[in-house]
């Protein structure tokens, strides 16, 4: 098996994380993160809520990088 077939085939079988923007509130991103978990995204989304709140503010820098730069 060549190298290039080897990287398709763990791209095709693999687990990837995308934006989930069909059942996202808002980019996509925690509906993302709970499909690529096997999570509830209502959790995902009080997670990032709290850790909004407590974290000052700091995850809505990560909730918008993630959600530029994924997919």
């Amino acid at each position: 098996m060549t190298q290039i077939n080897h990287i398709e085939n763990d791209l095709t079988t693999g687990r990837r994380f995308r934006l989930d923007q069909t059942n996202g509130k808002f980019m996509g991103v925690c509906s993302g993160i709970a499909n690529y978990f096997g999570w509830d995204a209502n959790l995902v989304r009080i997670g990032f809520a709290l850790g909004t709140v407590f974290g000052f503010g700091s995850l809505i820098i990560v909730y918008l990088a993630i959600g530029l730069i994924a997919d």
